[in-house]
């Protein structure tokens, strides 16, 4: 699997094109050709970092901001649901800094965490 297919797996939903991706990927250190390591934890950050810079530009959209009627339901709050996801990817880039920080044998303790 390539780089650029695991980043997709990630922000499954929100439409970018591959150039677009590919610089989101090249900004946090990736190469979208890249094969994706599933035992690369420094890899799999980057890759968790880039969704988190897709997430955030999705939300500076505005047209993801309004309500949607579809088949007599409305789709609301997409935005919410948007903001809660971007927590949730910095919750999980947080646990992974803190696995690779213990993985490397540091003498630093830290006492207090985010």
């Amino acid at each position: 699997m390539k780089n650029i297919e695991r980043l997709k797996m990630e922000i499954k939903g929100i439409d970018f094109s591959d150039s677009e991706l590919k610089i989101y990927m090249e900004e946090n250190g990736l190469k979208s050709s890249g094969t994706y390591d599933t035992s690369d934890k420094e890899n799999h950050l980057s890759i968790l970092e880039t969704a988190l810079s897709v997430l955030e530009s999705e939300a500076n959209n505005i047209e993801g901001m309004k309500d949607y009627q579809k088949n007599d339901l409305q789709v609301s709050s997409y935005n919410d649901a948007l903001m809660q996801r971007i927590d949730q990817l910095n919750e999980k880039i947080r646990k992974v800094k803190m696995e690779l920080d213990t993985n490397n044998d540091s003498d630093f303790f830290m006492l207090f965490s985010e």
